[in-house]
């Protein structure tokens, strides 16, 4: 099933932007079934006809007289959505859906490596969208409701490593002590509790949010910011926890319970660690380097006590609370 817009992209009648609206009046007449031509300048779009903005232009008192002469650009319009190959069906509906009411039915227009390549009707668009939709709920965690490893594996194999990007691996500390003193119930609810914090850290990026299972987590930002975000994650986290314990817990600052040599031990409340890896300073050239880099970040991360985060890029982990 496709996923990404350069999967289903169409054929459409392209024109230069030199050409003149004759051209584009030849082309809607000959081609019925035709409602936009894309403008070209050197293979790159920057302009859409569609039949009826065309024809609405002509139709006006002299507008035949008027345009039929001149250049196509003089009646393309400018303001188009433009998307590359790789940008998946899901986010290029909500970048449809939120134009402009006069431009929700134009073509989207796809690129490869900034070069024309085709392009995708709302209505092919919606349909493909609905089908991902069903998809994908077939493969969310039906705790947290975020996509599971299959939806996290494609993300991961088209992930652009030329572009910025950050990969967060997310994971909770003494989780299991938890579960073990509180009950798998509760454990259900932190787990539910995580992925609302880390959803609304992310919601104002482009980002992608999985559930990879348990107490595990990754998210993917195309881009460098992952600072701020990590800082909102762990501040935010170290607050909204502590309704989940009891006040004796809270005030001690550890759970009495087994620790993994099944010794009653104290044990620390549960915090999150963050891996990230981003290519700020490090290329790569698979996604089986940056995951392999991304556990050994969490081993160093998770040595440390409380919320923290620690990045590729960087050389010392960061507590949770720095700012």
């Amino acid at each position: 099933m496709p996923t990404w817009i350069g999967e289903i992209v169409e054929t459409v009648p392209v024109l230069d932007k030199t050409k003149s609206n004759q051209y584009a009046d030849t082309l809607f007449r000959d081609v019925k079934t035709c409602e936009g031509i894309v403008v070209l300048e050197n293979q790159h779009p920057i302009g859409l006809i569609t039949r009826t903005n065309f024809y609405q232009k002509l139709g006006t008192l002299y507008g035949y007289n008027l345009f039929m002469g001149k250049p196509v650009e003089v009646l393309m319009i400018q303001d188009i959505l433009v998307v590359d190959v790789t940008t998946s069906i899901v986010e290029v509906s909500r970048l449809a859906m939120n134009r402009k009411d006069e431009a929700l039915y134009d073509y989207v227009i796809v690129t490869e490596n900034d070069l024309y390549k085709g392009v995708v009707s709302i209505r092919n668009l919606l349909m493909k969208f609905a089908e991902v939709q069903a998809k994908i709920a077939t493969y969310m965690n039906p705790l947290t409701g975020l996509p599971g490893n299959h939806v996290i594996e494609e993300r991961l194999e088209h992930l652009d490593l030329v572009h910025p990007f950050s990969v967060l691996y997310i994971d909770l500390d003494h989780f299991k002590s938890y579960n073990d003193v509180y009950g798998f119930s509760n454990g259900d609810k932190v787990l539910e509790l995580t992925a609302r914090i880390l959803k609304e850290a992310l919601h104002e990026y482009d980002y992608f949010l999985g559930h990879i299972g348990g107490d595990d987590y990754i998210a993917l930002l195309y881009n460098h910011d992952y600072k701020s975000v990590s800082q909102r994650i762990t501040s935010r986290f170290d607050e909204e926890i502590k309704q989940y314990y009891n006040q004796d817990d809270l005030e001690n600052n550890f759970v009495y319970t087994e620790n993994r040599f099944g010794i009653r031990d104290k044990i620390p409340l549960v915090s999150i660690s963050i891996a990230i890896v981003t290519n700020i300073k490090e290329s790569f050239t698979s996604v089986e380097e940056i995951v392999d880099q991304a556990t050994l970040l969490k081993k160093q991360c998770k040595m440390m006590n409380g919320s923290s985060y620690l990045a590729n890029d960087e050389n010392q982990l960061t507590k949770g609370s720095a700012t």
